[in-house]
């Protein structure tokens, strides 16, 4: 079976790996030593590209592990990205540049992924989510939500904290002003 099934009218711009073995290793030793060696695992599946899939430059996309890892038809993924083994990337999503999957992530229909988003291993981003520039998502993400921040939550709530934290300071140097009068007093 080849490593790779591409469909039609897909563009994969230089320097970009499809089909590649995964980062998948097993530690192996005596028990004397925590790890005295690490075994690399085969992978088996393949990488599905579906129709009018573009894939950056310099971007890597590994085959599956034991099922395939399937980039959904219209999707967009820029340059610099790293979708590991196992990943299931729905219809119509944007992935920008530096973004990184980890394994066994299932990232559904209309995503967006901002760049230098990372996403942890086995977890779902829903239907028509966003995650927005260096968002690290650790858990999954309700549909129709955009998130932000690590571990990366609503995108409001994000935007209330660092308000809040702005206000911090003058009410900081208020109490040095008064802690330093009643120093003195």
């Amino acid at each position: 079976m080849p490593a790779r099934w591409v469909g039609d009218r897909v563009v994969i711009h230089a320097g970009a790996r499809v089909g590649g073995e995964g980062f998948r290793f097993t530690p192996s030793g005596d028990g004397k030593e925590q790890v005295s060696h690490l075994e690399r695992l085969p992978h088996v599946g393949r990488c599905v590209l579906g129709d009018d899939v573009e894939v950056g430059a310099n971007t890597t996309i590994d085959r599956g592990s034991v099922g395939d890892t399937v980039v959904g038809p219209g999707t967009k993924i820029d340059n610099l990205v790293q979708v590991a083994h196992n990943v299931r990337i729905g219809t119509r999503c944007v992935i920008m540049a530096q973004v990184g999957i980890a394994g066994s992530t299932v990232i559904e229909d209309h995503v967006i992924l901002a760049g230098q988003a990372g996403l942890a291993d086995h977890l779902t981003v829903h239907r028509g989510a966003r995650v927005a520039a260096q968002g690290g998502v650790i858990g999954d993400v309700p549909a129709g939500a955009t998130v932000s921040g690590y571990p990366a939550r609503s995108h409001h709530e994000v935007l209330r904290q660092a308000a809040a934290l702005r206000r911090l300071t003058p009410l900081v140097h208020r109490l040095e002003r008064i802690a330093h009068h009643d120093a003195h007093a």
